[in-house]
């Protein structure tokens, strides 16, 4: 049996509280099949990502079933009969962690081919004005905020909603297949606080899958920063760069890893945002509402905890971001497939790596907010620069993110990629859900990214469904 699995099995009566199962069948013999290193799990369906990290030890276990409660339960609002969990919004997006990353997975935008019958969820607009606020940052829209709310408290108008209509790119393959792709254009109706402001930038996110997130911030800075060393080295038309963001647990700059534009440094960092921003659950980190100036409403309404404290308190937020941090990435499938081994070397070949960088080794710690060493010096594969890159127009949202331009978006990381359609139910990749699949993600690339697009423009039929597999494997 394989040692990971033994190492699940022994947290047994944790991880069933859960609904957790472990898969059955043993991994296949490929050098980089465990892809979180020691951490990796071998696990299909719809848990996949729900697993703690393999090597963490029982005592963690427990911390990471307790931190799994508050992601995935929903939060409620004040004044409530529980204290634990109360303080939602007043405006928000969902409640809870768990709303937008369902099953720790990747959110869903409407069904393209019905139109927008409900609000998103997992799909979210930030929106901003030109300037930078004191650290660098972006400056909020006066009256909206960084971020559009269309949820809000008995009590409190949603900030308004969200529309979304599409257009249809045509193109075509070498070999004369056709394709059409759909470009998302977004808007608001019923805003409840008056006008936006005239100049206001709007850029979709989407929730990514949560998976692996300690793993990528105890990637080395150097080995960050020398990928954007590289590829200027190289001199070709990749030429990714690092954002310098403002950390708020640090309360200094730092490397940006995480969110679509690597605007944010930290896991802890993210997850007091999310809180913040995403449900308007007042932090430590982030005390203060989101509450515009013009939103009288929400000024006024009730605060969790009694109104004494924020909302989460340290503990608990600090079980939250060791839950984030330990999700473990579940490990390939199919890595020995002749389809996949072929897509592979189409993926070298298209130059698609040079962005997507397989491999790294983690540092030996300690980290920042996380005692565990399971993170420490584990070799892993995550394909991704975490480099700034742009993308080129088609993709550009115009909107700037500390360093970050308009047209320039972080390089995902792949792995899990083709466990979506398992755990969420749906294959919609990139910053909007405007891709369904790996092909039509591809095909959107531009900018820095051409060249690789041209080129599989110009692979086989065959040739393409083996770069796709190859991709799913990962």
């Amino acid at each position: 049996m394989n040692p990971r699995r033994i190492a699940g099995a022994a947290a047994g009566i944790s991880l069933a509280s859960l609904g957790l199962a472990w898969a059955a069948s043993d991994p296949a013999p490929a050098d980089d099949v465990a892809v979180g290193g020691a951490t990796t799990v071998y696990a299909t369906g719809q848990n996949a990502f729900s697993f703690p990290a393999a090597n963490l030890s029982d005592p963690e276990r427990t911390r990471f079933v307790i931190g799994n409660s508050f992601f995935k339960r929903n939060w409620v609002q004040a004044p409530a009969s529980t204290k634990a969990r109360d303080g939602l919004g007043p405006h928000f997006i969902a409640r809870s962690c768990g709303g937008c990353h369902t099953q720790d997975g990747r959110g869903q935008p409407p069904d393209f081919t019905k139109g927008l019958s409900d609000q998103p969820v997992g799909l979210l607009l930030r929106l901003s004005v030109p300037g930078q606020d004191k650290v660098g940052g972006p400056l909020p829209d006066p009256v909206y905020g960084d971020q559009f709310s269309n949820f809000a408290v008995n009590g409190v108008q949603p900030e308004g909603s969200i529309t979304i209509r599409y257009e249809p790119v045509h193109g075509r393959f070498a070999d004369g297949t056709r394709y059409t792709l759909q470009k998302p254009v977004y808007g608001f109706k019923g805003l409840h606080y008056g006008p936006m402001a005239k100049d206001v930038m709007v850029s979709p996110r989407l929730a990514p899958q949560v998976i692996g997130m300690g793993l990528l911030e105890a990637i080395p800075e150097d080995a960050i920063r020398g990928n954007a060393r590289a590829q200027a080295a190289a001199g070709g038309p990749i030429r990714g760069q690092v954002n310098e963001v403002w950390d708020q647990p640090s309360q200094k700059t730092m490397l940006g890893r995480f969110g679509w534009k690597a605007n944010v440094a930290t896991v802890a960092h993210q997850t007091a945002g999310a809180f913040h921003g995403d449900m308007g659950i007042t932090s430590s980190l982030f005390p203060d509402e989101t509450c515009m100036p013009k939103q009288k409403d929400c000024l006024a309404a009730p605060r969790g905890a009694q109104g004494k404290q924020p909302e989460v308190d340290d503990k608990t937020f600090e079980d939250v971001v060791f839950y984030t941090a330990t999700l473990a990435p579940p490990a390939r499938r199919n890595a020995d497939d002749p389809q996949v081994l072929r897509g592979q070397q189409l993926f070298a070949q298209a130059q698609c790596a040079v962005c997507h960088r397989p491999s790294y080794t983690t540092a030996e710690g300690p980290f920042p907010r996380l005692t565990s060493k399971a993170l420490s010096g584990q070799t892993i594969h995550p394909y991704t620069d975490l480099l700034l890159h742009d993308m080129g127009e088609g993709l550009a949202d115009g909107r700037p993110d500390f360093q970050a331009n308009g047209r320039q978006w972080r390089t995902p990381p792949l792995w899990g990629i083709g466990l979506i359609q398992d755990v969420n139910g749906h294959t919609r990749l990139l910053h909007d859900g405007r891709a369904n699949g790996v092909l039509e993600a591809v095909l959107w690339h531009g900018g820095e990214a051409q060249a690789s697009r041209d080129a599989v423009l110009r692979f086989t039929a065959e040739e393409r469904a083996a770069l796709a597999k190859f991709v799913e494997s990962l």
